[in-house]
This record gives C-alpha cells, sequence and structure tokens, in this order.
C-alpha cells in the first residue's frame, strides 16, 4: 500500500533539506520546529493534488498543463532543460562528498561523475519495481541514520513540545518561509502522478490507497526533518557552535557526532547522509525523465502510456543522458554564470508554476469540455483543499520573489 510516496519523499529530501533544517535548529534551537513541520504538510497539499488529479482524470500533469495552454510548454521546456543540466552536477557532487569524507584519499571530482554512472545503469536496466526497492532501501537507511543522531543527541521534550507553537523568531520573516517552502519541494512533486501510473495505480479505485501511501510518504519526512532540526538545537544551537552552510554542513556534523559519540555514529550518519543524495539522484533519473518522454510524447502527438514515454522508453533513457553527461563537464569546468542565473529564475518559478496550475486544473468547470478533460465533480477541491493550495500558492509566490531578487538583483537597477 505504500511506494510511489516514497519515492517522492526520498526524492524530494535531499542533502539541502538537511543542511537547511539543521542550521535552522543550529541558529534557533526550536522555535522552527513548527516551520518544518508545516512544510511536511504543505507537500502532502500539492503531492495529493497531483495524485488526484491524474487517478481522477487518466491525464499526467504535462497534459494538464498543456491544457491551460501554450504558455505552459513555452515555460516548462527551458525550465526541465536548465534545470536538468546544473541539477546534474549538484546531485552527483553532493552523493560524492559522504564518500570523499569516509575515504579522504578519493577524488571528489571523479567519485561524483562515477556515482553518476552508477546511477545511470541503475534506473537504466531497471524496471519500475525495482527501482522502488531500492528507495525503500534507501529511505530505511536515512530513516536509521538520522533517527539515530537525534536520539543520542538526548532530545529535551518539553522544548519540543514548545518549538510547535507558531512563533516568529527575530531572524527574517522570509528566512523562515523558505525553511517551510524547502523541506522537499521540487520538480519531483509534479512527478508523483508518473510514479503512480508506473505502479499500476492508474484509476480513481486507487484514491484511498494513494492518499494512504501519500500520508505515510510525508510522516517519514516529517521525522526526518524533525530529527535533523533536534540534532541542530542539540549539537548546535546548546553547544554555540556555528553550522556551515552548503553540503559541508553534513560532514561537519559527522565531525560533532565522533567528537561526542564516538566513530561509529559519524561514520553511520555519513552513510544516511549518502542515501538521502543518492535517492534524490536517482529518483531525479527517474522521475524527471518520465516528466520529460511524457512532454515530448505530447509534442508528437503519441497516445497516453506509449512505451516510448514509460519508463525504459527512448524519450525516458535520453533524458537520462542529457542529466549525466553534460553535467560532468560542469564538474570538469567552471559552471557558467549564466547558466547559474537561468537555473536560479527558472526554479524559483516552479513551486508556484505547480501550486497555481493545481488550483486551477483542480477546480475548472467548462463548457462543453470532453469528459475526460477536466475533474470529476467528486474529485475537484473542497473548500480545505482551496484554502491549502492557495496557502501554497502565496508561500511560493513570496519565496520566489524573494530568490528572483537574489538571482538578478545584482543585473536589475531597481532590486
Amino acid at each position: 500500500m505504500v511506494g510511489p510516496g516514497l519515492v517522492v519523499a526520498a526524492t524530494g529530501v535531499g542533502a539541502a533539506d538537511l543542511v537547511a533544517t539543521l542550521v535552522a535548529g543550529a541558529k534557533s534551537g526550536y522555535t522552527l520546529l513548527w516551520v518544518a513541520v508545516l512544510g511536511a504538510v504543505i507537500k502532502v497539499v500539492l503531492v495529493e493534488g497531483a495524485g488526484r488529479y491524474s487517478l481522477a482524470t487518466g491525464r499526467t500533469i504535462f497534459e494538464g498543463w498543456r491544457s491551460l495552454g501554450r504558455w505552459t510548454t513555452w515555460y516548462f521546456a527551458p525550465y526541465i532543460v536548465v534545470w536538468g543540466l546544473v541539477y546534474g552536477a549538484t546531485a552527483m557532487s553532493s552523493s560524492a562528498l559522504p564518500i570523499v569524507a569516509l575515504f579522504p584519499d578519493l577524488s571528489l571530482r571523479w567519485t561524483a561523475i562515477v556515482i553518476g554512472l552508477v546511477g545511470l545503469l541503475l534506473v537504466w536496466f531497471g524496471s519500475y519495481t525495482s527501482f522502488e526497492k531500492v528507495m525503500a532501501a534507501l529511505v530505511g537507511v536515512m530513516f536509521v541514520a538520522v533517527s539515530v543522531a537525534a536520539v543520542r543527541a538526548t532530545p529535551n521534550l518539553g522544548e519540543i513540545v514548545l518549538g510547535l507553537r507558531p512563533i516568529f523568531p527575530d531572524d527574517s520573516v522570509v528566512n523562515v518561509l523558505a525553511i517551510a517552502g524547502g523541506v522537499g519541494g521540487t520538480i519531483t512533486l509534479a512527478a508523483y502522478g508518473y510514479w503512480l501510473r508506473e505502479k499500476g495505480w492508474a484509476a480513481p479505485t486507487f484514491m484511498k490507497v494513494m492518499r494512504i501511501d501519500n500520508a505515510v510518504a510525508y510522516t517519514v519526512t516529517g521525522v526526518f526533518v524533525v530529527a535533523m532540526l533536534i540534532i541542530g538545537a542539540e549539537l548546535y544551537y546548546s553547544a554555540g557552535i556555528a553550522a556551515e552552510t552548503g553540503d559541508q554542513a553534513l560532514v561537519q556534523l559527522s565531525d560533532v557526532l565522533d567528537d561526542r559519540y564516538g566513530e561509529v555514529f559519524g561514520t553511520l550518519f555519513l552513510v544516511g547522509f549518502f542515501a538521502a543524495s543518492f535517492s534524490s539522484l536517482i529518483g531525479v533519473w527517474s522521475g524527471v525523465s518520465l516528466m520529460f518522454a511524457d512532454y515530448v510524447g505530447n509534442l508528437r502527438d503519441l497516445p497516453a502510456g506509449h512505451p516510448d514515454t514509460r519508463t525504459g522508453g527512448r524519450y525516458f533513457r535520453a533524458y537520462m543522458l542529457w542529466l549525466t553527461f553534460p553535467p560532468m563537464l560542469l564538474l570538469l569546468l567552471d559552471e557558467p554564470v549564466g547558466l547559474i542565473l537561468a537555473y536560479g529564475t527558472l526554479g524559483a518559478l516552479f513551486m508556484p508554476f505547480l501550486a497555481i496550475t493545481l488550483l486551477v486544473l483542480l477546480n475548472r468547470r467548462r463548457e462543453g469540455a470532453l469528459p475526460h478533460s477536466d475533474v470529476p465533480p467528486e474529485w475537484r477541491n473542497g473548500w480545505v483543499s482551496n484554502g491549502l493550495m492557495l496557502l501554497c500558492a502565496l508561500l511560493f509566490a513570496a519565496l520566489a520573489v524573494n530568490e528572483l531578487k537574489k538571482v538578478l538583483g545584482p543585473y536589475v537597477p531597481f532590486w
């Protein structure tokens, strides 16, 4: 009864999310615990909406976007090309970092390239079923590593309860919103419907099991982020240690665990760090490749579910090659500034794009529409779903404006 949800959650929760919540705990103690929990709830709403649309209509999310007009295709095409190029390099480096921390004689650059090739081969030759089993195993490793570290840090239960109160610290409100929006939030949320299809859940009869799957997956996500915030609060905030930024923060944490509790705990956490990063890598290699394959299939007017657009299909594999080999050049060369600007700009706009389009697709009532064009009345949004999705849209729109300011500010005079 659980599968695609674990896949989307494990893909979304990568090293960046673990770092964000670790740093939040290190800076503010338990004050932002409620924000991390809110972030997991937000993703439940969006992923459930994506899954409900796919099961209720039998259409993919890209088919839904395309029905809103050509503008969605014009946005999605450059986004998925640029995003994949930069993400591929980032994911390979992030997965290599804990390996190099365990074996310092290895080269980070070449270890990253080898891991990218391993991920490619794993998804290229595997079925969805085998891929899901690998992801479940990686989630298990993540769960053990992060939970053991949190329990070993001896959390203050009273402070944890108080941390669930919605209090804003003295820090910027934008930083608070960034934690809520960043927990497990990537393009892979939109890939959920594709994994449901690969699993064989492709009709409204699977609606209940989809919701159970989604709830269990994001409960696990909530455990991850709460555990990392506990670690930050107990090992950094209480001791007055400043946490590093970026993936190096997780290597630093393994050193702190080494010093406090012995080398075994530091090593176990590095293994969990690798599981988090590598699960995100192969999750993107699978999920976003399915989205790209569906995009090409729609442009070529292929029938829904055509083999070329499914796991192992030629368009699926073509995007996997794009995710793997061109990014290796970015590992060998300095990343071009223009590419990073495009990545930051397009990436900032994706989550509000997803929230707003889901709001439209799950509410739309068009006169004379074909029966399969819109969500049947019983599966459309209610007032609760609409309120939560509107909250998601506003949150991500605010974060997008802030991100665009950071990316474009130096180049736009009025920002």
